[in-house]
């Protein structure tokens, strides 16, 4: 069976009406695709309904995840079955340590557990490879981070819980050039042959660290363009106002 996340003519809504119009793409297991656009098109609300927040209704079509049907699952259990989110604005939780939460999520889905001691080295190790200051692992999840912290810490949960599929919505949001490396380069070590990830963002530098497969741009709640590589740097040069036409 071919293993891939499968959207299928995907309608969500909002209290303010609808925002996705009929989006259908694939995700294949081991392949980045690239979903562009600017601000306001729909990104994050099509991110948030695929990991199954409440707050964005699926009115029509249907997310496949290896063949199963997920669209009326909870965010939860589509967490166990592989899927993974980089939220956008990371929440601050103050009293739970970021190694704390990330031991919680790993023992949660994963059939093996890991211990205390076992699990900081692993942290460590993957810290370092974002260049991480260390400390931030005994603070409370993302309290007093910064922004680059705050998307360094999504991408560590990514490096750590090893998903089948990603979704990482503007991890080079708000970071400055040395950042954007580093996120790509976790991003990377992280996906391996396996994974399959959704890179959301409305600039290229990102993905020309990441080197997508496919690319393809949101406008207004639809999918208009889509392409390779090259669709990401024709909007670097001419802008989305070129893609409308």
């Amino acid at each position: 069976m071919k293993t891939s996340l499968k959207v299928k003519n995907l309608r969500v809504a909002r209290a303010t009406g609808e925002v996705i119009r009929g989006v259908s793409f694939e995700i294949p297991s081991g392949k980045v695709v690239a979903l562009m656009g600017p601000n306001g098109s729909g990104k994050s609300t099509l991110a948030n309904a695929l990991m199954g927040h409440p707050d964005y209704r699926i009115t029509e079509g249907s997310v496949t995840l290896d063949g199963e049907d997920v669209t009326s699952l909870p965010a939860d259990i589509r967490a166990k079955r592989g899927l993974f989110l980089s939220m956008q604005h990371p929440p601050e939780i103050p009293g739970l340590t970021l190694a704390e939460f990330l031991r919680a999520a790993y023992n949660e889905t994963h059939d093996e557990q890991i211990g205390p001691r076992d699990f900081r080295k692993i942290l460590k190790e993957k810290a370092g490879i974002l260049k991480m200051d260390k400390a931030l692992l005994s603070r409370g999840l993302n309290e007093g981070f910064s922004g680059g912290e705050r998307k360094k810490s999504e991408i560590l949960q990514l490096m750590v819980l090893a998903p089948k599929y990603a979704i990482l919505d503007e991890s080079d949001s708000g970071l400055d050039v040395d950042a954007v490396k580093a996120v790509a380069d976790g991003i990377n070590a992280a996906r391996g042959k396996e994974m399959g990830i959704l890179v959301i963002t409305h600039l290229p530098k990102l993905l020309s660290r990441l080197k997508p497969d496919i690319v393809h741009v949101l406008l207004d709640g639809r999918i208009v363009k889509s392409g390779g590589p090259e669709l990401a740097d024709e909007i670097e040069k001419s802008g989305y106002d070129g893609i409308k036409e």
